[in-house]
């Protein structure tokens, strides 16, 4: 027998086809062709009898391929070559020559494993390489989580800080203009109302009034200082001083008063006494101040009655040096500084108030981080105001990008747009609204950028 395959229904190990190993077959597997198929003998009971190489093919088998009986199919070998019979010994089979093994079609380096589907196994995946991480990547989302971070603790803190300070504050509403929105136009106007009240409360006239104005247009934070005798019309009441708008209807009609007379919107306000004033100067640590030998005698003479209302002896925080110069000045002190209407007017009064003010806020952003309880303590329970908690909290957040905007003052009437009058035996301002008007809408909504444009365009 040669080492070659017998057919192709002889080898049925394959695993021969790999290595030399004896292969056994049993004789009966295989039919010889030679010889015509023999009738079967008739089993008893009638049957016929079962297969058997003699037999040839098994009785009611059909023909394959339609050939007739005794003839070999077309794809067999043929039947002049018979089939030698199997020895009695193993017999060992090679491989042929130009025969390999199939080989398992790798997958491409960046196809993935499919997932398992039921409950067969995962594919063994591909050993990879482990990618190399951006180092540029890995610091930008770092840079990025740490912001996140902070900003949610900044959020968090300004949240709490000004929770606190509103619990102390007391809140009125002032009739339909709750209802219109804190800016307008990009611009935020809030009415700081000082009264004159002694016994603490809203009795009493505005004493002071100065309109704070955020624009995010110009980038100016405005303080206008508006005088109390200025001679407007009060809607509903006639002709009369400004500050007697306060007495006639409180916050709300004042601020429609001063809508109405300089066409500019406002709608919230803060009511500050004298006790929140004082009392927000010693909370920043005082103020210092340069003052005239005669700023020196009245402001002593104004803290005589404020001594009285709070309980103290005569002469108490009496300033000793009458030269005047540069001082540091405590809340009462400043509070009186602040009063005196006797040197250079109205106009002299306002201006030392905007000067406060502003030593006020600069020092206020340090002061807030030193002592916040005791900042609002000193001044919230004094405040009353229309603002909401909301508002409150929109004003805080935006207050570091506001103290980088241009911080200007003024009072109105301006300069040379006023003159004395005397109407119904009452010494009064008389006012050239129209140039007062212009004043505010060019610091508050004429962008310098459109000014430019519009300069240009004329020329």
């Amino acid at each position: 027998m040669s080492n070659g395959f017998i057919n192709d229904r002889d080898v049925v190990n394959r695993r021969s086809r790999t290595e030399e190993r004896p292969v056994r077959y049993r004789e009966e597997d295989y039919i010889n062709y030679d010889e015509r198929p023999r009738q079967r003998a008739a089993a008893p009971g009638g049957r016929p009898a079962g297969r058997s190489p003699q037999n040839g093919r098994p009785a009611g088998r059909p023909l394959q391929n339609g050939n007739p009986a005794g003839t070999a199919p077309q794809n067999r070998r043929p039947a002049s070559q018979g089939y030698a019979r199997m020895p009695s010994q193993p017999v060992y089979y090679s491989i042929p020559e130009g025969w390999e093994k199939p080989r398992k079609k790798a997958p491409a380096p960046h196809a993935k494993a499919q997932a398992p589907r039921g409950n067969a196994p995962a594919g063994r995946r591909k050993a990879t390489a482990p990618r190399r991480k951006n180092p540029f990547k890995s610091f930008i989302r770092t840079v990025f989580v740490t912001l996140l971070v902070l900003l949610a603790v900044v959020l968090g803190i300004s949240f709490f800080m000004t929770k606190k300070a509103y619990s102390l504050m007391t809140y009125e509403e002032a009739g339909d203009l709750n209802d219109r929105p804190l800016s307008q136009d990009g611009v935020t106007n809030i009415l700081l109302i000082g009264n004159d009240s002694r016994l603490g409360g809203e009795d009493g006239r505005s004493d002071a009034m100065i309109l704070v104005s955020i624009s995010t247009k110009t980038g100016k934070v405005l303080m206008t200082s508006i005088l109390r005798d200025i001679y407007v019309e009060i809607p509903g009441y006639g002709s009369n001083r400004l500050n007697a708008a306060y007495s006639y209807g409180g916050p709300e009609l004042l601020m429609k008063t001063v809508e109405q007379n300089f066409d500019i919107p406002v709608n919230r306000y803060i009511l500050v006494n004298f006790e929140a004033f004082a009392g927000v100067v010693d909370a920043v640590g005082g103020v210092d101040l340069e003052l005239t030998p005669d700023e020196v005698i009245w402001l002593n003479a104004y803290l005589n009655e404020y001594n009285e209302l709070r309980g103290k002896e005569f002469g108490y925080d009496y300033i000793y040096q009458l030269e005047g110069g540069m001082m540091h000045l405590n809340g009462a002190q400043a509070l009186a500084y602040s009063r005196n209407r006797y040197i250079g007017t109205d106009f002299g009064r306002t201006e030392r108030q905007r000067k406060v003010m502003e030593e006020i806020i600069g020092k206020l952003p340090g002061t807030v981080f030193k002592d916040f309880s005791g900042l609002i303590e000193a001044l919230c329970p004094n405040l009353t105001t229309n603002l909401s908690f909301t508002e409150c909290y929109t004003l805080l957040l935006r207050a570091p990008f506001a103290l980088r905007y241009e911080r200007m003052s003024g009072s109105i009437p301006l300069e040379n747009t006023w003159w004395n009058e005397n109407i119904d035996s009452m010494a009064v301002l008389g006012v050239d609204f129209e140039a007062n008007k212009e004043y505010l809408k060019e610091n508050l909504y004429y962008a310098p950028e459109k000014e430019s444009e519009d300069a240009k365009a004329e020329e």
